[in-house]
């Protein structure tokens, strides 16, 4: 790992992203508007419920896909 990599978002934990969360707080943000957590694979299910509770999240996708979809603007 060096600067450059994304870490998982858990509180503490410094291992490599493996996973984005997209979510939105309707209540602070506008619909299309996608706020993102990093997750590693051991942290990605508490994570996601912790989002899927509060009604936040939108959207679970590999970091990878994440990237490339970035990159070609989607």
């Amino acid at each position: 790992m060096n600067d450059e990599t994304p870490i998982c978002s858990a509180k503490g934990c410094r291992t490599a992203a493996v996973w984005v969360l997209a979510w939105n707080n309707p209540k602070l943000h506008t619909p299309e508007r996608r706020k993102t957590w990093l997750a590693c694979d051991e942290h990605r299910e508490h994570l996601t419920q912790f989002l899927g509770m509060r009604g936040f999240l939108k959207d679970v996708v590999a970091l990878a896909e994440w990237e490339r979809r970035a990159a070609a603007g989607e």
